[in-house]
């Protein structure tokens, strides 16, 4: 008599799900992990599919243990720790959302910069100056950076944010070349939202967390006569990675920081 050869689980009456996101798939969570951890997995692979889009609502708990053939509750706590970790939003009363960078409280995720006065609202949204966007050959810092090799085609984007007219941050980008096909200065410049959104609805790409490392530096002259301030004027230095699911990286920001009206700011927990 032939066996099923899909993994069963004590904790479970029916038989798992053996669909082609079933349970023990390869490049999942362990089959040996906790059975919430696998369902969050599995949650994360239609993530990472395009299965649900960045603002819409997921299954409900009642369908995914449905389609899982796993208790609610078990659901329920793969779908707390993706709430933890940003990267779906509960909405009381309707429902659980795939979380999205045009939301301002995601935005502020990952920029740390506040003002002194500690009022954003009043500030307003940075002016946005596109120096430039050019395609490029990885070099072995921003290749080893991107999981790329050195000379794979990288897209360059320099950029000056203002608040209340005055230059603040400046940053240089480095994203692999082939995600990224099409973009260029012009629709960097006409999209009014934040740039990690317009990655997410014109690339299909979206950042889930961020490595920073910060240090204090002097800029050098073009640096300060982009950010118009005198050579000896301390900056922060911010160098980050971005990574999309499956710890992918997608970025890297190079950002120096003004901070005679700003500070940088980070909640620990």
């Amino acid at each position: 008599m032939a066996t099923n050869s899909a993994p069963t689980f004590a904790t479970i009456a029916n038989p798992p799900y053996t669909g082609s996101d079933a349970l023990g798939a390869p490049g999942l969570t362990p089959a040996f992990s906790p059975l919430y951890q696998q369902i969050k997995g599995l949650i994360l692979q239609s993530l990472q599919s395009g299965e649900w889009k960045p603002g819409e609502a997921i299954p409900s708990e009642m369908d995914l243990a449905a389609r899982f053939r796993v208790s609610q509750g078990t659901v329920r706590k793969a779908i707390d720790e993706l709430a933890a970790e940003n990267l779906v939003v509960r909405r009381q009363g309707k429902g659980t959302f795939v979380a999205t960078h045009a939301e301002q409280h995601v935005q502020y995720r990952f920029l740390k910069l506040q003002p002194d006065n500690g009022d954003t609202q009043s500030e307003g949204p940075a002016e946005r100056t596109i120096i430039d966007c050019k395609r490029l050959r990885a070099s072995a810092d921003v290749a080893r950076a991107l999981s790329l090799r050195s000379g794979d085609p990288v897209l360059q984007v320099r950029r000056v944010l203002a608040y209340a007219g005055v230059p603040t941050i400046l940053e240089e980008l480095w994203l692999p070349g082939a995600p990224f096909k099409g973009l260029t200065a012009e629709r960097l410049s006409n999209y009014s939202g934040p740039m990690y959104a317009l990655f997410e609805t014109e690339f299909g790409v979206r950042m889930v967390r961020a490595d920073e490392n910060i240090r204090a530096v002097n800029p050098d002259a073009e640096q300060a006569e982009l950010l118009k301030v005198d050579a000896a004027t301390p900056l922060l230095s911010v160098e980050r990675v971005a990574y999309t699911y499956n710890d992918t990286p997608m970025e890297l920001r190079r950002g120096l920081y003004r901070t005679d009206t700003h500070h940088y700011r980070n909640a620990l927990s």
